[in-house]
C-alpha cells in the first residue's frame, strides 16, 4: 500500500510540473515544443520554447529556456551569441559590439544543469534569468528580433531545433 501511495505521489507531481511555466511570474505559459542542440554530437543544452497557452506567434510574448548540458563562460556566451546574429543577417559592428558588452553584463558563467531563460517583451526587448533569478533587460526591440532569431528565425543555422521549438514538420 505505502509502495502505491508513492508511485500516486510521483505521478501526481509529474503531472503537476510537465506543464509548469519556466518561471513564477509566468502563470499561463505552457511549453510550445523541446529540443536538444548537438555539436559534433556533443549535447550542449536543452531547449525549450514557452508561450501564453503554449501558442507561438511572432510578435508575441514568449520565453525561450535553455538548460545547459555544459561549463560555459558567460563571456563566452554572449560571443557565441553575436557570431549567431552576425550569422542571420549583417548588422552594423558598432550594433553587435554594443549587444555583445550588454550580454557579457548580464550572463553569467553556466555550469551542467544551469537554466538561462530569456523573455520576449514585444515593445520592449528581452528580460533574462538564471533559474528564477532575474538578471536584467535589454530595452531594445531590434536585438531581442536578433537574439531570439538565433533559434526561431527561418535562417537559423540550427533548423531541426527550430523545428522542434515550433513543432514544425
Amino acid at each position: 500500500m505505502r509502495l502505491e501511495r508513492c508511485l500516486a505521489a510521483a505521478c501526481l507531481w509529474s503531472a503537476l510540473t510537465a506543464h509548469a511555466s519556466p518561471l513564477p511570474h509566468l502563470t499561463d505559459y505552457a511549453a510550445v515544443g523541446s529540443g536538444t542542440l548537438r555539436v559534433f554530437g556533443l549535447r550542449i543544452y536543452d531547449a525549450t520554447l514557452w508561450s501564453p497557452r503554449g501558442g507561438w506567434a511572432p510578435g508575441q510574448p514568449f520565453a525561450l529556456e535553455l538548460r545547459y548540458a555544459r561549463s560555459f563562460d558567460g563571456a563566452a556566451i554572449a560571443r557565441r551569441s553575436v557570431e549567431e546574429m552576425r550569422a542571420q543577417r549583417p548588422y552594423p559592428a558598432a550594433t553587435l559590439a554594443r549587444w555583445e558588452a550588454q550580454m557579457r553584463g548580464l550572463f553569467p558563467d553556466v555550469q551542467a544543469g544551469d537554466r538561462l531563460t530569456g523573455v520576449r517583451i514585444p515593445g520592449e526587448g528581452a528580460a533574462f534569468y538564471s533559474g528564477t533569478r532575474k538578471l536584467g533587460q535589454i530595452d531594445d526591440e531590434a536585438f531581442a528580433d536578433a537574439f531570439f532569431g538565433i533559434w526561431l528565425a527561418p535562417t537559423t543555422r540550427a533548423p531541426d531545433l527550430r523545428a522542434r521549438l515550433l513543432k514544425s514538420p
